[in-house]
């Protein structure tokens, strides 16, 4: 007997939020929406419903979306694990490290789960590389390099650190996401960052160096560019084996097509098929484990560790020096 669908329901209109409704729809019973802050984009003949108030919306699902500016994270979160629902969470968890190690013990507590949407994990590109390194196909990781790219968002609060994080903490924090998944425990970030607001076109980017446990060195570069500036991704891992490059240029499937795009505004990569798409496999796994399925291939401490990550970077910015991350139990020993 087919096991029913669980109600869903999704917090936030905005960009993220059209992306995650494929998979949303795919995954639930009956799909319900919220939004503070902007209208909702979606119509009832979607196949979503909209709800009255965020308490109405916690109090009907089993599994809240929370896909809202990134300041309102742990608010929403902390309520709908309070309330004893599973979450999935937009990255990051959070803009601050107590913050974010607060839900997942809180998750915990309740007996609930919690995923972070740190969606990169489904692309396939970074899936193969991940499957070809923990083959050994590469041997021991010597330097991975990380870059992507993309118009500034058009949306305020981007611009405004303190609550985006900006391009280190919402736009880079994927593959900070993507170096600890495939080379371990990060010990010590050092970065820099550069910010133009001449006339409606802002720029914003920042260069992170992450030192590993392992010894592995990796360079992250983010650019929140002109609107022009087509969402782009790269990389390179290297080992004492061989070596890895990627670069989106090459693929059409992250050419972008505005229509997907609530505003036509380039900051997100483009979608694909639903079938193939990395955010409906993401949404509909995390889904899948909240009713008892397999893991998925990021949980709340993933989550944790990107924001520890991407909260370092900023310190160093701050402080123009390198910061050391406290080892996990888990790591390596000094």
């Amino acid at each position: 007997m087919t096991e029913p669908k669980p109600r869903i329901g999704l917090v936030g209109a905005g960009g993220i939020a059209s992306a995650h409704l494929p998979g949303l729809l795919a995954a639930a019973g009956e799909l319900r929406v919220f939004s503070e802050a902007y209208g909702p984009v979606f119509g009832e003949d979607a196949g979503v419903r909209r709800a009255d108030s965020l308490d109405d919306l916690i109090d009907w699902a089993e599994i809240i979306d929370v896909a809202t500016p990134s300041d309102t994270h742990y608010r929403i979160a902390a309520q709908a694990l309070t309330a004893g629902r599973h979450v999935i969470c937009e990255k990051p968890l959070a803009l601050r490290v107590e913050d974010a190690a607060e839900l997942v013990a809180l998750a915990e507590r309740r007996g609930v789960r919690l995923f972070p949407a740190h969606v990169v994990r489904y692309f396939p590109a970074y899936a193969e590389a991940k499957r070809a390194v923990d083959a050994g196909a590469l041997g021991p990781l010597a330097v991975m390099r990380f870059v992507r790219s993309g118009s500034f968002p058009w949306q305020p609060w981007f611009a405004d650190t303190r609550r985006s994080g900006g391009v280190v903490g919402d736009l880079m924090i994927h593959d900070f996401d993507i170096a600890q998944w495939f080379a371990g425990e990060v010990v010590r970030v050092s970065a820099v960052r550069r910010r133009l607001d001449e006339g409606d076109r802002p720029v914003e980017a920042a260069h992170v160096l992450l030192t590993h446990a392992s010894g592995t060195i990796t360079q992250v570069a983010g650019l929140w560019g002109a609107p022009d500036l087509r969402f782009g991704t790269e990389f390179s891992v290297t080992g004492t084996l061989g070596a890895l490059t990627y670069s989106s240029a090459a693929e059409e499937n992250y050419v972008v097509d505005p229509a997907h795009l609530v505003t036509g505004s380039n900051f997100l990569p483009a979608r694909e098929a639903d079938d193939d798409d990395p955010y409906t496999r993401e949404i509909t796994s995390f889904v899948a484990a909240c009713l008892g399925g397999p893991a998925p291939r990021v949980d709340a401490s993933d989550g944790l560790e990107a924001v520890r990550i991407a909260v370092a970077a900023l310190t160093s910015i701050g402080t123009g020096q390198p910061v050391d991350l406290a080892r996990r139990v888990t790591g390596a020993q000094p």
